[in-house]
């Protein structure tokens, strides 16, 4: 399994002395502990207190740094839970290289206790993003929680020794190129999904691939590395590194930042989990911080897509807020023990496998502004097979969201132009260029001279294709007078029906079919691997001969269940948004005591 350590002393060190530390120079004239923010690693490291160094810093640094003022200043502007994941690289980051400057073998130590992995373990990578026109390039980096199944330590904070491995926080974030908004996606763990075949970069042993699975378990298919995999097949969206905290290292970072602290609305006694709260603000450490993650039936309406989550959010923002503002970073026993902390429960993949990287990581990200972290759930439905246990992804909202991170769309501005101006898109297996057709000049031919070809793409990644889907269709036309269609055998899956036609001359005609069959406007696409009209019967599309109308259904997941116009936002504000920093948790009132 991944999560080797590489070189470096052995753990179980109790003074930082035994590993170069040199209290020295973190003491100011007075002899009181002092200790200035570290130059960023990548300019080339800082000097000591004299200017020595590696020869590359100018040992320079008055100790007052500006970052932690501008930090403090956010904090009254916008939800902490909003900036989890920029402290969870930056804040983390920060405390790592303040400690290990202190000493080369420290450095050397905490590079080792990072455990490194291979970042997609499928055959299925897809292509980086491209830099605008500017050089600038988005970032996306996928951040797990594992709530692993193996390890003494695990176990005994009630992992249990059985089922594997799990990643039950998966959050994937979005760093515009330009580093002007950051886009927080979370899923819940009972997501159905399809994982890809991936293969173990320890074992060498072939997980095959699963076409209907939760998406927490494709951790425990090779490691991290197919969750990656899992992700970019879901999404369309190249991911360029992850990190995860695993089981046991929730443990280690509350007690090393003196505990976390959480709000309930009322008092909670959750039988599953064994977390027991009175209303108001508890300092959760050690175990009852795992049990305050796990609790799921205690909170809000009992699920894992609304309870959890949002429990989730709130710990690790207020973790992040421990980190940036509640450790003494004047005490070097201290930041001793929450690096050692931090660097034990990371494992990330090879490109992030040093502080130095961490800590660049982190001042690529922290000028991003408070207010432009926002933070979205991946739209849901109740999974048809299984609805009160697990859920899938809203074919259509899902989809728009993730055109939305791949074209660089912010989501506190979905009206804004995609960063390049070339053409759009396929979707996710559809044939169109994703550009819709104007509106047509010359009338459309007689029905009965319109060829058609219809093909069926209606599986997608949790359901098989229906079976004959095409042929009924095809009759539906030839009822109304398109006699010249006829069935496409070509395999596709598209998750939105479309109309597709070639340049030039025919989109009256394929305007015409979209009309006979119900399908809106702006399914009707140019593309250029069609001949002629050519319908796609998608996902959203499974039985009936008339395309469905959007669906208002309340049980619809946080994308919110309302019927998006044509004008619309692809996701809710109040989605995207959430709670604030006085908001507490909501107990459900068959929990509370």
């Amino acid at each position: 399994m991944p999560g080797e350590n590489e070189g470096g002393p052995a753990r179980g060190v109790t003074r930082a002395e035994q590993l170069g530390w040199d209290e020295s120079l973190y003491r100011n004239a007075e002899g009181d502990h002092a200790v200035p923010p570290p130059r960023p690693l990548a300019d080339g490291g800082g000097g000591d207190a004299d200017g020595n160094g590696d020869g590359t810093g100018d040992g320079t640094g008055d100790g007052t740094g500006p970052r932690r003022a501008r930090r403090g200043e956010e904090r009254t502007k916008k939800p902490r839970w909003r900036r989890v994941l920029v402290w969870t690289s930056a804040g983390l980051a920060f405390v790592l290289v303040a400690v290990a400057v202190a000493g080369f073998l420290y450095l050397r130590h905490l590079n080792g206790n990072l455990a490194k992995d291979e970042l997609n373990l499928s055959g299925e990578q897809l292509e980086r993003a491209e830099p605008n026109a500017a050089g600038q390039t988005p970032l996306n980096i996928l951040l797990l929680g594992s709530d692993s199944r193996t390890g003494e330590e695990n176990q005994d904070l009630g992992g249990g020794g059985e089922g594997g491995q799990r990643a039950d926080v998966q959050l994937l974030m979005h760093a515009s190129a330009d580093r002007s908004n950051i886009s927080l996606v979370s899923v819940p763990r009972d997501t159905m999904v399809s994982i890809p075949e991936c293969t173990d970069p320890d074992t060498g042993e072939v997980y095959p691939e699963v076409a209907r699975a939760r998406i927490n378990s494709a951790l425990d298919h090779g490691g991290p590395g197919c969750v990656v995999a899992t992700w970019e097949r879901m999404t369309d969206i190249p991911i360029d590194h992850f990190m995860m905290l695993d089981f046991a290292g929730v443990v280690e970072m509350a007690d090393a930042v003196g505990g976390v602290p959480v709000c309930v609305d009322a008092n909670i006694y959750d039988d599953r989990s064994q977390l027991r709260l009175e209303e108001g603000t508890t300092v959760v450490e050690g175990e009852q911080a795992l049990q305050w993650l796990r609790t799921r039936h205690g909170f809000e309406n009992g699920s894992d897509a609304i309870g959890r989550t949002r429990a989730q959010q709130m710990y690790l923002s207020n973790m992040a807020d421990a980190l940036q503002s509640g450790t003494s970073l004047t005490n070097p026993n201290e930041l001793m023990d929450l690096a050692e902390a931090a660097t034990n429960a990371l494992t990330v993949d090879h490109g992030l496998g040093s502080v130095q990287r961490l800590y660049e990581l982190g001042e690529d990200l922290r000028n991003v502004p408070g207010d432009r972290i926002n933070s979205v759930t991946l739209p849901w439905l109740p999974d048809p097979l299984n609805p009160d246990v697990t859920v899938i992804p809203d074919p259509e909202k899902a989809a728009d969201l993730f055109e939305l991170v791949r074209n660089d769309i912010p989501l506190d501005d979905q009206d804004a132009e995609p960063a390049d101006d070339g053409e759009g898109g396929d979707g996710d297996g559809g044939d169109g260029d994703g550009g819709a057709s104007e509106s047509p000049e010359v009338p459309a031919d007689p029905a009965a001279d319109i060829p058609v070809a219809v093909r069926n793409g209606t599986g997608d990644q949790l359901n098989a294709p229906v079976d004959g889907r095409a042929g009924v269709i095809t009759d539906e036309l030839h009822r109304q007078g398109f006699l010249l269609a006829g069935t496409d055998a070509t395999e596709i899956s598209a998750p939105a029906t479309q109309v597709l036609h070639p340049e030039g001359g025919s989109e009256a005609n394929a305007r015409a079919v979209a009309d006979a069959l119900g399908i809106p406007a702006e399914a009707v696409l140019v593309s250029a691997t069609v001949e002629s009209v050519t319908v796609v019967i998608g996902a959203d599309w499974r039985e009936g001969t008339a395309f469905p109308a959007a669906s208002a259904d309340p049980t619809e997941g946080d994308a919110g269940g309302e019927a998006t116009d044509d004008e619309g936002p692809v996701v809710d504000e109040e989605s995207i948004l959430g709670g604030d920093d006085e908001s507490c948790m909501s107990v459900n009132p068959a929990y509370t005591w």
